[in-house]
């Protein structure tokens, strides 16, 4: 008989292991293809948000990720903002998140650590390196 150590990344529903998804969020319908294929293939779940409003209007809705990752640059609310609300909402209050951006200031990177930010990416990302990322947050993954 094979034994399965629940994780907070996982739940069961039924007789099924369910990962909790990552939230990812930009405004580039090929970087959220080209995340969300790398993930997959890794085997985690993912949840894709065009905008910050539409991140923020999944996890009002229910949904409950084991990590979150945003660009800093998007129409409306912007990656830092996305973090500061989120950080204020019960099911992404402690949950990681990490900034996805061309930008390599330091000013920026500071606005996004006080945030909440738990990390910052730079694009393009090397799957491996991003692969490497999420394990190191996401608990059991």
């Amino acid at each position: 008989m094979t034994s399965f150590v629940f994780g907070p990344t996982s739940r069961r529903i039924g007789r099924e292991i369910v990962m909790k998804p990552v939230l990812l969020v930009d405004d580039s319908p090929t970087m959220l293809s080209s995340m969300s294929s790398i993930l997959k293939k890794a085997g985690f779940a993912c949840e894709t948000a065009g905008t910050g409003e539409a991140a923020v209007s999944k996890v009002s809705g229910g949904l409950a990720p084991c990590l979150v990752i945003t660009d800093y640059h998007m129409p409306g609310m912007h990656g830092v903002d996305l973090i500061g609300k989120l950080r204020k909402m019960a099911p992404t209050r402690f949950v990681p998140m990490l900034v996805l951006t061309t930008e390599s200031q330091p000013e920026k990177r500071g606005a996004a650590k006080a945030a909440g930010a738990t990390g910052w990416l730079v694009k393009p990302v090397d799957p491996t390196a991003l692969l490497q990322v999420v394990k190191q947050l996401v608990p059991g993954a």
